[in-house]
């Protein structure tokens, strides 16, 4: 499991969910500014340019602020080369790695929580150096850190790359995973729902779902994930 998206902590905002449950997944900004893909020139999926889900008064400054496009639902890849996700090489074909986001009411009252977005049918991970050129070309080519060429060779020894197959796919509708827990002089923190945890586990007693390293689902878990995720819409 891997939370994704734009955030309070990457981006200043949480990304927006509507009434009817659906979502936009917007991505966290290229702050290398390499990508031609911006929020003003990137229309979501209810026909709006992504930089209108934003505050007012950043909206004219987001118009060109470029994206970095990561995971990506087109052809499925998702790419890092930072150490916390490393451990995302160890996926085989067949495994899922499931999306989170934060998200908030756009058009109705809700508040900051996480919800289930979306998920890839591995169909192969690995270091980038792992793989030959000719399937670098052919199944990472749209990933973010692939695109850039020079990114890409800076990067290579440490990218992990990870393509979704077949039944991969971003939802229509999000699934709310969290509840927000507060304590006397503390921050309100991002929990996992009890309901969520008879799905999911227990995490090692790790409820908090914070922007937090990749989580993986204990064995005893994995048969009763699968099925629902696999069954969300």
């Amino acid at each position: 499991m891997l939370r994704v998206g734009i955030d309070a902590g990457c981006g200043g905002m949480q990304g927006p969910l509507f009434r009817d449950g659906s979502f936009e997944l917007i991505p966290i900004p290229d702050d290398r500014m390499l990508d031609s893909r911006t929020y003003g020139n990137t229309i979501g999926r209810n026909g709006r340019p992504l930089s209108e889900f934003f505050p007012t008064r950043r909206q004219q400054l987001m118009v060109h602020q470029p994206m970095h496009v990561d995971p990506e639902f087109e052809t499925f890849t998702y790419g890092d080369p930072t150490p916390p996700k490393r451990g995302l090489r160890q996926l085989d074909k067949g495994d899922l790695l499931i999306f989170y986001a934060g998200l908030q009411g756009s058009d109705f009252i809700s508040g900051p929580a996480l919800y289930i977005i979306g998920y890839f049918e591995v169909q192969v991970a690995g270091l980038a150096t792992s793989f030959s050129p000719t399937q670098i070309s052919q199944d990472f080519a749209q990933n973010f850190h692939v695109r850039h060429r020079a990114l890409f060779e800076q990067q290579k020894e440490q990218l992990v790359l990870v393509k979704g197959g077949e039944g991969s796919r971003l939802l229509n509708k999000a699934h709310l995973f969290s509840e927000t827990v507060t304590a006397k002089d503390k921050p309100p923190l991002k929990k996992i729902t009890a309901s969520m945890r008879r799905i999911f586990g227990e995490f090692g007693g790790r409820h908090s779902f914070q922007r937090s390293p990749t989580r993986w689902v204990e064995l005893e878990f994995v048969e009763r994930a699968a099925s629902f995720v696999r069954s969300l819409s």
